[in-house]
């Protein structure tokens, strides 16, 4: 009964936090955009799928592919490692993996390597107070003293943390900068990376544009996503390349590729049964394996080297 009060709760605040209807979309200013989203070849990379809170899911993940130590430091040299959003929900571990990705972006980076991080449809939702995935400890963090046992808590005290999440993550809002750090899209050699997958007129609007876009909203400069960004056939929801693919899929994924000049694109989201997996002859590749402990699959990944793809897996 208590989990079903706390579910009731938590749905009645997402409802009353929806993005105002009716706002504006600015001119797109071509010449203007400032976000880096193309990126040279690699000699190695490493693509990881969904984390959803799992800290030691997400350490094993790393570990396997030779990014981290035992310590959690970076050991990756020159690795680029590109992570593919859903790092939020679900787990309790969620501030833990955010600042464990800021801090090895930064060893990375001293080392001659690159850590790029995606953000997916979960990170979205909760920038729009959509939190009905958040676990009980995902609200508790935001308050200014731990309550434990928070599902079972006073409704007053599950409403407040409630709304300390949602403040934090709001536009403009610290958790929302953070994320507005991130792009939605990366092409990183001729391989494109985002969450759920870059349909024909997303790669039209430019990729380019929808990652600076997105950055304003998350930071509080417009008052509402990009039309293409969150619909169910936007690069964080879409499941068009997810699932057993199809012709007429297929075919969608190759005008999207030939639009962005790239020769693949590795997708999360959808979560594959026991390993990674493609389609289309390999131009998709889906690495959410459900890793975390909410899935409870298994720790793979999905290295490039060179124009060689190779599925990682834990011995």
């Amino acid at each position: 009964m208590r989990s079903v009060r706390f579910g009731v709760l938590v749905g009645v605040v997402c409802l009353a936090t929806a993005c105002a209807g009716g706002a504006v979309e600015r001119p797109a200013v071509r010449g203007a955009l400032d976000v880096s989203t193309r990126f040279p070849a690699p000699r190695r990379l490493v693509a990881v799928g969904d984390l959803h809170g799992d800290l030691e899911a997400t350490r094993r993940v790393l570990r396997l592919a030779g990014a981290i130590d035992e310590r959690d430091g970076w050991i990756g040299g020159d690795l680029v490692l590109v992570q593919t959003g859903d790092q939020l929900d679900r787990g309790d571990d969620e501030p833990e993996i955010l600042d464990l990705f800021d801090r090895l972006a930064r060893e990375a980076a001293a080392a001659g390597g690159a850590v790029h991080v995606l953000n997916g449809n979960h990170e979205f939702m909760n920038v729009k107070g959509d939190v009905r995935s958040v676990s009980p400890d995902g609200f508790a963090d935001f308050l200014d003293k731990p309550v434990p046992g928070l599902a079972g808590a006073p409704p007053e005290t599950v409403i407040a943390a409630v709304l300390a999440r949602i403040k934090a993550f709001k536009p403009g809002g610290p958790q929302a900068l953070r994320l507005a750090t991130r792009n939605v899209v990366a092409v990183v050699g001729n391989t494109v990376f985002v969450h759920g997958g870059v349909l024909p007129q997303v790669a039209e609007y430019g990729v380019e544009r929808l990652n600076q876009e997105s950055r304003e909203w998350l930071r509080g400069e417009r008052p509402c996503p990009p039309d293409l960004l969150l619909g169910p056939d936007g690069p964080v929801w879409s499941r068009h390349y997810s699932k057993d693919t199809d012709e007429a899929d297929c075919r969608l994924l190759a005008e999207a590729l030939e639009k962005l000049g790239a020769s693949r694109m590795v997708v999360g989201h959808t979560v594959q049964k026991d390993q990674v997996t493609s389609g289309c002859a390999e131009r998709v590749w889906r690495i959410d394996v459900g890793l975390s402990r909410h899935y409870g699959g298994p720790s793979s990944a999905l290295e490039i080297v060179g124009d060689q793809v190779r599925i990682l897996r834990a011995p």
